[in-house]
């Protein structure tokens, strides 16, 4: 068999015990093409500038350094709102309490006057009364519809906030065993529609002007009943809440 088939891997018995002249061939090469690699390489460093190549060595180290573009942090609103109220308006939630451990939340102005936090919230249904020139918060308090009498004392609560206040009212756990007809009546007279409809264990908010009208497009009340086929939490309904803005013109 001629040397140019055993080039090409073709051989046959006689070829094992002696090597076959390609061997030096295929040496030449590679040494020819080490040789052209060398040869290139010097002509690309001969020809570009030692600044040139630095500045992309360093270019390619930084691109695993740099830190990656992400999107700005929301700017957090006034009483954790999606977007912020207009200048010349006051921001409020009221957030209903829900089950066991969810307690109920009045935020006025992104300060808490009801809370777990403040210490201020119990179970029943919870006021606190603001004064609407100055916006800050003239009193607060829980009054307990499962034990005790507090009904007439809710009534007394209210009667004295001044003229010129809003009110926040706002159910933990049930707000409506012990609510007695006649403070349900002055409730309603403050605008409610809702607080004669109120059952055991309802989730209710609501906000009222007391001596002046609040604006007719703002959210003022809401009411979710406790229903075993629907109840978010284990005898009780989910949750419910309120939120908006109050021009503060409007007296």
């Amino acid at each position: 068999m001629s040397s140019s088939y055993k080039c090409f891997g073709i051989a046959d018995s006689r070829d094992l015990a002696n090597p076959a002249p390609c061997d030096l061939v295929k040496f030449s090469g590679l040494l020819l093409m080490w040789l052209a690699a060398w040869y290139l390489g010097y002509l690309v460093a001969a020809l570009v500038p030692k600044e040139a190549i630095t500045r992309s060595i360093a270019n390619l180290q930084d691109i695993g350094k740099k830190p990656m573009l992400r999107a700005p942090v929301p700017k957090r609103q006034k009483c954790d709102h999606w977007s912020p109220c207009s200048p010349g308006n006051y921001a409020y939630r009221i957030l209903s309490g829900g089950g066991k451990v969810k307690m109920a939340k009045i935020c006025f102005e992104d300060e808490l006057l009801i809370s777990e936090e403040k210490g201020s919230v119990g179970r029943g249904i919870n006021i606190a009364i603001v004064n609407y020139k100055t916006g800050k918060v003239t009193s607060a308090k829980f009054f307990d519809m499962w034990e005790g009498d507090h009904s007439g004392e809710m009534m007394t609560f209210i009667r004295n906030a001044p003229e010129g206040s809003l009110l926040l009212m706002v159910t933990h756990d049930d707000g409506s065993t012990r609510l007695k007809n006649d403070a349900k009546k002055l409730v309603e007279e403050l605008g409610s529609k809702e607080i004669q409809n109120i059952k055991f264990r309802s989730s209710w908010a609501f906000i009222a002007a007391k001596g002046f009208k609040l604006p007719d497009n703002i959210q003022k009340e809401k009411i979710n009943h406790s229903d075993k086929k629907k109840n978010r939490y284990d005898g009780w309904p989910a949750e419910i809440q309120i939120e908006g803005c109050i021009p503060r013109n409007l007296i």
